[in-house]
């Protein structure tokens, strides 16, 4: 490989790393710590089946086709990320660096995408392309529950990004 590309390369990774440990600082603050916790829980899933649920009672049989969509491409976002993480195999920062402390609870070993953000993005398009109402808030969750993923230690700022492109 190439010096300029090995020093890119290395450079990206210091970036990421620095990223990590600065956000990661925040969650020394019990609020913060907690507040990003429980968002990091709602992207666990539950916030995703609370709205289709929440659809589908607002909504009733018009809710079926974005659900059928939120499922299947849900799904679908979950047999890309595992097997991207498995082909990648790239440690928790936590795992690497002793500083960063790990502030939520891990769902598997990997790190490389961020399954969450990536389902967040999934979600928050599908539903918001049938309820454009829906957008502001749904983007603002996004966004808190990627960020919560670097908060708590779990995620580099890379895996976040990587997520929300693939979702």
């Amino acid at each position: 490989m190439p010096k300029k590309i090995r020093q890119t390369i290395g450079y990206l990774q210091t970036l990421d790393t620095n990223m990590c440990l600065m956000f990661n600082r925040s969650s020394e603050y019990d609020v913060i710590k907690l507040f990003f916790k429980i968002i990091s829980r709602l992207g666990d899933g539950i916030i995703w089946y609370a709205l289709m649920i929440a659809l589908l009672i607002f909504d009733g049989l018009n809710a079926i086709e974005p659900m059928s969509h939120m499922i299947f491409f849900g799904g679908t976002g979950t047999l890309i990320y595992k097997w991207l993480k498995h082909k990648i195999s790239r440690p928790r920062p936590y795992k690497v660096n002793q500083t960063i402390q790990i502030q939520g609870r891990i769902l598997d070993q990997f790190s490389f995408p961020s399954g969450h953000t990536l389902h967040a993005v999934i979600f928050t398009l599908i539903c918001s392309s049938y309820y454009p109402l829906l957008f502001p808030c749904l983007l603002i969750l996004t966004f808190l529950i990627g960020l919560s993923r670097v908060i708590l230690g779990l995620h580099y700022p890379s895996d976040v990004l990587m997520g929300a492109l693939i979702g």
